[in-house]
């Protein structure tokens, strides 16, 4: 077995590990929705957003953007105590939409609100890259000297001509420098990619891991395509289904141990794969296998192909 550089014996930088390395305990998201729009929804670029986005799919039962910070915060750790009784620390996750996307003025209240929630230690800001101002950028610098914080950039693709087919409304050189202006700033960033997007061969997806490996991340999320009931993309795959390439559950967890063969070993992996209930589905899907065990598969056939994260990676 190779002498893993993260220091644990899992064949990935695994995130969770990350935690009990760096933290000693164990640290839960807690996923709010704070009432924000997108710059491509409100016909500042564009309107619809992407393609592929319905929030409500993926946001837990008890995010909704009438409540408070405070009372999603509440509930989100009352929701979580069932299945991880150990867990008393807390990330507030700022996930639907673009959550930078609104004047500091009011920002700023939302974050702090969620900071002074007890057990929180730190944001974790999900956003699109054309959405980060550099007075912004300075206020994370400062708040990141006092609290755990990680921007997640929504990158989704390399590929320009993908990046406009699925209406993101920024192309991939936006995403090179705001993960750029963010490092400069020594902020932990992570990103967000989804595999498998509309017209993107094998040869492209895996081009993409060798990109997004010599970017400054801390942390990465993988993500299969889905096709949700009632999106653009949902409304185009009806009219063009040849145009889609969905991979069996077999053929994706290959895939995906390719892209971590390539990827940089520093980078923190948090998902393998996005979980949506069956019932938003419009295309193919893996049925109601949980990421835990889309995880545990892969771990396992990593065993198998003796291979790690890191192993083909050709560094910068």
């Amino acid at each position: 077995m190779p002498d893993y550089p993260w220091g644990h014996s899992r064949p990935f930088n695994s995130y969770a590990e990350y935690f009990r390395r760096s933290k000693g305990f164990r640290v839960q998201k807690l996923t709010l929705d704070a009432g924000f729009t997108c710059p491509n929804r409100d016909g500042t670029k564009g309107r619809g957003g992407c393609t592929y986005c319905l929030n409500d799919a993926f946001n837990p039962s008890y995010c909704l953007p009438q409540k408070s910070i405070t009372q999603q915060l509440t509930e989100g750790a009352a929701f979580h105590a069932i299945r991880y009784r150990r867990a008393h620390s807390y990330l507030a996750y700022f996930q639907a939409y673009t959550n930078t996307y609104a004047e500091i003025d009011r920002l700023k209240p939302l974050y702090e609100e969620a900071l002074a929630f007890p057990g929180v230690i730190g944001l974790v800001l999900g956003t699109r890259p054309d959405c980060v101002e550099d007075s912004l950028l300075d206020y994370f610098q400062e708040l990141s000297k006092s609290c755990y914080f990680v921007i997640e950039y929504g990158v989704e693709s390399h590929l320009d001509k993908t990046l406009l087919a699925i209406n993101r409304g920024h192309d991939f050189g936006s995403s090179q420098d705001a993960i750029k202006r963010s490092h400069e700033r020594n902020l932990q960033i992570g990103a967000h990619m989804i595999l498998g997007l509309p017209g993107e061969t094998e040869e492209q997806i895996l081009e993409g891991a060798v990109i997004m490996g010599k970017q400054p991340l801390h942390s990465i999320k993988l993500h299969q395509l889905q096709i949700i009931k009632g999106t653009a993309m949902a409304a185009d795959y009806a009219l063009h289904p040849e145009s889609y390439r969905f991979w069996s559950l077999e053929e994706y967890i290959e895939l995906v141990i390719d892209y971590l063969e390539l990827l940089n070993p520093e980078i923190v992996l948090e998902r393998f794969a996005g979980e949506v209930p069956p019932r938003y589905l419009a295309g193919p899907g893996w049925g109601l296998i949980r990421n835990d065990q889309i995880l545990q598969m892969t771990e396992k056939r990593m065993a198998e192909r003796h291979t790690w994260q890191g192993k083909k990676y050709g560094g910068s």
